[in-house]
């Protein structure tokens, strides 16, 4: 794994987690229950960012880092999309179904008089 803990310090509930990413460590500070999320944030950008690199298409870590943020965020962006038309399509399957009982208890109620 190339993102670990390196040591604990700062404030009451913090860590400060050291996580590798191409070969560069960063010391990055977050509260102690977040940390395993870091860890593997930073292995996945680590992973994206490596895959970048080798392709050979683009050079400098900054360049690397904006393409592999921008991969994310373009893959983020389809899941909040897919998510967004699957809540539709729940809603819409429960105002169908909402329809079909109300419908179904007004007979109900016909059949009763």
């Amino acid at each position: 794994m190339s993102g670990s803990l390196k040591k604990e310090a700062g404030k009451e509930g913090a860590a400060q987690v050291s996580v590798r990413i191409l070969e560069k460590e960063f010391l990055i500070a977050c509260p102690h229950e977040e940390r395993a999320a870091l860890l593997d944030a930073a292995e996945l950008l680590n992973r994206r960012m490596r895959d970048i690199r080798e392709t050979g298409k683009v050079i400098g870590y900054d360049r690397i880092a904006v393409m592999a943020a921008l991969n994310l965020a373009n893959d983020l962006l389809r899941v909040e999309t897919t998510d967004r038309k699957t809540d539709e399509q729940i809603i819409q399957r429960i105002k169908a179904l909402r329809e079909r009982i109300d419908g179904a208890v007004e007979r109900s109620k016909q059949l009763e008089l």
